[in-house]
């Protein structure tokens, strides 16, 4: 299977070395098992970064092929960024994990998601943090608000799961369908067959 890891970006330059420097690691030794192709890439968007994010994205590039950058022309806010980079990967995976640039989510989950797509064919597997424990008190209480506000307000949504997940392409074609202008990709399910990875 062709996987790509799609990472938005924005003002980035302080993790984006470790970042990458993990991330490629996970990547070489998924193609050395032979649960993912050599085809297999690290997809970084810039979300419009003041910084120097996009020129360590080209380094990167240029130093290795298994990098890529997507540049957006200005800041559009995480979701967007997200999804415009899962938009450009979607003809040339078979399934693109999302996930965020600081790595605040365990990459070594992605060996069971890749698992979850190749043998048991799901077409979306998402990340649920099992704890909070490196989380301030503001983070937790303020991530812990929001579950609760939004299942008071009738919404499936997992508890801890945001946008650290996989998508088969197909979900990604059925993604592309949506119309909608501020398209929040948090609660992305497949209710059928879930199939959550801790």
């Amino acid at each position: 299977m062709t996987l790509f890891l799609v990472i938005p970006c924005y003002n980035e330059q302080e993790v984006l070395h470790e970042t990458s420097r993990q991330l490629k690691e996970k990547m070489n030794y998924l193609i050395l098992a032979g649960k993912i192709s050599d085809k297999s890439r690290i997809v970084f968007v810039d979300d419009g970064s003041k910084d120097k994010t996009w020129e360590i994205i080209e380094e990167l590039h240029e130093s290795d092929c298994i990098f890529r950058g997507v540049k957006l022309s200005r800041n559009r806010g995480h979701q967007n960024a997200l999804l415009a980079g899962l938009m450009t990967v979607k003809n040339e995976c078979d399934a693109a994990i999302s996930l965020d640039a600081d790595l605040q989510d365990d990459i070594d989950a992605i060996d069971g998601m890749v698992d979850k797509f190749s043998n048991e064919k799901c077409d979306v597997v998402y990340g649920v943090r099992s704890a909070r424990k490196t989380d301030t008190f503001f983070k937790k209480f303020t991530a812990e608000s929001f579950y609760k506000i939004m299942a008071k307000m009738g919404v499936e949504v997992t508890f801890n799961h945001a946008d650290y997940r996989l998508m088969s392409r197909r979900a990604l074609e059925g993604l592309e369908q949506f119309k909608e202008v501020n398209l929040s990709l948090i609660h992305i399910s497949e209710p059928t067959r879930p199939a959550p990875i801790s």
